[in-house]
């Protein structure tokens, strides 16, 4: 068996990532697709959002507030999460010194880092008169 084929189901679920643009939860996946596709079952799309991540399809960008989520863009950037509106953000930058100093000073052998940053974005910042 392929472990990389195409399936519908994954189409689907790969669709419903980018169409969101939120860094989507898994429930939140779901909840859009059953909407079109009311077949579709909850653990098709929680093992196919796993799947996908493993393969490189997605990125599961970690835990926040309970639930693993998901993002379609899988360039080289990090992620804010809003503390107050719970929304996550991409947040482009290269950490390759520090990643170069890591691995010449510790020996490491760096394949991939996550990084996030909390805080108040801009929204909430101006909402609760933060200057």
């Amino acid at each position: 068996m392929d472990n990389k084929r195409n399936t519908v189901q994954r189409q689907l679920i790969l669709d419903a990532v980018k169409e969101l643009n939120i860094h989507a939860t898994a429930e939140q996946v779901f909840e859009y697709i059953i909407r079109k596709h009311p077949s579709v079952s909850k653990a098709t799309v929680y093992r196919n959002l796993s799947r996908m991540a493993e393969l490189g399809d997605l990125l599961n960008i970690g835990i926040f507030y309970g639930s693993a989520h998901y993002d379609h863009n899988c360039h080289e950037h990090y992620h804010f999460i809003c503390e107050s509106c719970k929304r996550v953000f991409d947040v482009d930058g290269k950490f390759s010194e520090i990643i170069n100093k890591i691995e010449k000073n510790d020996g490491f052998n760096i394949t991939s880092c996550r990084i996030s940053f909390s805080g108040l974005c801009s929204y909430c910042k101006i909402k609760k008169n933060i200057l």
